[in-house]
């Protein structure tokens, strides 16, 4: 097990990743299938990931520092290529990653802010790269040699910005790019280390391209334009040859585009709309609009392109055969910011997390979705299971409390106007007979359910500021709230008053029991973790929690031994209860850890973050059972 040395020189052993679910679907022909047509790559925040499409196995690449903007794959396979976003004014790295090895190969570093588009020469001798709008150049990289060639301004002054590249087929001295009124082929002298660019002649036709693709043959390339058409490009000549279709355009622009070995094009539109098109005018001969989905974002061929993937900007992927048309969909994520996990009562084989416009079910042994429930336009901040398993409870932006069926997703019942600013928090009691919801305006409610409806108990007005997490004790008497007035409050669930109130300068996110619920322990913005005597408030010990960020998240395992914590640090901490010190460090987090919860069979953490990333990670102090 790898090793990391922590501020005080204790060596800290790092938490295994088991899998990492999600996909960064707005990154523009960021999903590839790579030539050995067995594995799919894709990016998920700041990592490359590798998986193969029927084993299911995985591959992280991390090295980025900030979330991956482009990725490319050679011809031969050999190499992955991606480019990163960065701050403004600093350098993004591109990172060539051996493939077999499924390790770094070289680090290039020339390109400011953002690089925008990678494209690998059909030898794969050479690497072109194009910055984004802050950059606005063009770079050709020798990845023998790991250094660049050659570069120049990708566009005159008056143009706009270059979005995209593509390496021409079978001449390695040859590539395009393309974009707001520019559309240029360059020529690679590597004796004189130069590039030498000329615009390609448009007439009276001013096009905005979002992506090329260069015939097999070499003689002409189609550009995917902003207007909703297609053009066809003759690379000796530079010139215009056709566009279209000229009526009937694509809405929302085109957005990816796949040339098959047929000579017909596969195009992908921004209203969801995939279409088969060929000959002149680019006729449309089959389509179909996936509803829901977003953006056409990427188009990736599996093998001769009887099969071939889709991947959009709401994180979906499907599988298309080209001969009917007929689809499915090969991976759902969700696409925003995972607010909040839980697992039912006892039960490690699922676990439920939340997001905007949905809740999604997953089977914990594979991270596939078994259940989408889905609320649009709507945030759910918080869920819960019932201890019975029978209902998911869950809070949500429009002021309402939602409970829903587990097993078909259907609405059990709901709470209109349950608070006035948001509900924040909720959980259940122990006998399922009552709900415990924190808001937005600071107050936390208790409701009793009965015959298939809740109702107003107790309305508890003590908190200045929004709820953020409620726990009950087990034998339901009690409960605590966190707020981000700076107060965590212990509440008598019979007289419905306050018992004893917790004072600190931070805005509280997480609270926790131990296992003999004496002691509470709390974090939030100030990075300490608190133990606190549950009877009197006092404070026994403060903890570092994290060197920067707030600490979002805490869960004490079952047997009370250990805690876990994450934050805005994207780092996922476990730590010894009684030492107050951090065993084992998970680094896997590109986005800010919102939740995470240890399963009830102790054998994983599940993790969840603001980039829609969900991942699992081996508990180190559980069972010693095969996952």
């Amino acid at each position: 097990m790898s090793q990391q040395q922590n501020g005080d020189n204790a060596v800290l052993s790092k938490l295994e990743l088991i899998s990492m679910t999600g996909f960064n679907g707005e990154v523009f022909a960021g999903f590839k299938v790579h030539p050995d047509k067995e594995h799919i790559i894709y990016p998920v925040g700041n990592t490359v990931i590798v998986e193969h499409i029927t084993k299911n196995t995985q591959n992280c690449l991390s090295g980025h520092t900030n979330d991956v903007s482009c990725i490319a794959v050679s011809k031969d396979g050999k190499y992955i290529a991606s480019g990163q976003v960065t701050y403004m004014g600093f350098k993004a790295d591109v990172i060539i990653w051996d493939f077999k090895e499924k390790e770094l190969y070289c680090r290039l570093d020339l390109h400011k802010v953002k690089v925008q588009s990678l494209a690998f020469s059909p030898s794969s001798r050479y690497l072109v790269s194009l910055g984004g709008q802050d950059d606005g150049s063009v770079v050709v990289w020798d990845v023998a040699k790991k250094q660049s060639v050659c570069g120049s301004p990708a566009a005159v002054m008056s143009a706009g910005m270059t979005s995209c590249i593509a390496y021409c087929n079978n001449d390695d001295h040859q590539f395009v790019t393309a974009g707001e009124r520019t559309i240029r082929v360059w020529t690679l002298d590597v004796a004189n280390r130069k590039i030498r660019p000329v615009d390609c002649n448009m007439g009276q036709l001013k096009r905005y391209v979002k992506c090329i693709e260069v015939s097999n043959d070499d003689k002409y390339f189609y550009c995917g334009t902003t207007s909703g058409d297609v053009l066809q490009i003759n690379v000796s000549s530079k010139l215009l040859g056709m566009y279209g279709p000229e009526k009937d355009k694509y809405s929302q622009g085109v957005t990816s585009l796949a040339l098959l070995w047929t000579g017909e094009i596969l195009v992908g539109a921004g209203d969801g709309t995939v279409a088969l098109v060929k000959g002149d005018k680019f006729k449309k001969i089959r389509h179909r609009k996936l509803a829901g989905c977003g953006t056409i974002s990427s188009i990736a061929l599996r093998g001769a392109g009887h099969q071939f993937l889709v991947g959009t900007g709401k994180s979906k992927i499907y599988r298309f055969n080209l001969a009917d048309f007929e689809n499915e969909i090969m991976r759902d994520c969700h696409y925003s910011s995972v607010e909040d996990i839980a697992f039912p009562y006892g039960f490690s084989d699922l676990f439920a997390t939340c997001s905007q416009n949905d809740i999604r079910v997953w089977n914990a042994k594979n991270c596939k979705d078994l259940l989408s429930i889905t609320v649009p336009n709507m945030t759910c901040h918080a869920i819960e299971f019932t201890r019975d398993g029978r209902s998911i409870v869950s809070a949500w932006d429009d002021n309402k409390i939602r409970v829903f069926y587990p097993e078909s997703g259907k609405l059990m019942y709901q709470i209109n106007d349950a608070h006035n600013k948001k509900v924040t928090a909720i959980t259940t009691t122990s006998d399922c007979s009552r709900i415990i919801s924190g808001g937005g305006e600071g107050q936390v409610r208790v409701w009793v359910i009965s015959n298939m409806k809740a109702t107003l108990k107790e309305a508890m007005k003590e908190h200045k500021a929004a709820v953020t997490c409620i726990v009950v004790k087990k034998n339901d008497s009690e409960c605590i709230s966190a707020s981000d007035d700076g107060s965590c409050i212990i509440w008598d669930l019979n007289r419905f008053t306050r018992s004893v109130v917790i004072f600190a300068s931070t805005l509280f996110k997480c609270v926790c029991y131990n296992q003999e619920e004496s002691q509470a322990i709390t974090s939030g913005t100030d990075r300490k973790i608190g133990y606190w005597e549950a009877f009197n408030a006092s404070q026994i010990r403060e903890v570092d929690g994290s060197k920067t960020g707030a600490v979002n998240g805490m869960m004490v395992s079952p047997d009370g031994q250990h805690f876990v914590t994450c934050g805005d640090d994207k780092l996922i901490k476990v730590w010894n209860y009684e030492e107050g010190s951090v065993t084992h460090v998970g680094i896997g987090h590109s986005g800010e850890v919102n939740k995470l919860r240890i399963c009830p069979n102790q054998k994983t953490i599940v993790s969840v973050s603001k980039d829609g990333a969900i991942l699992c990670w081996k508990y180190p102090h559980g069972s010693t059972d095969n996952y």
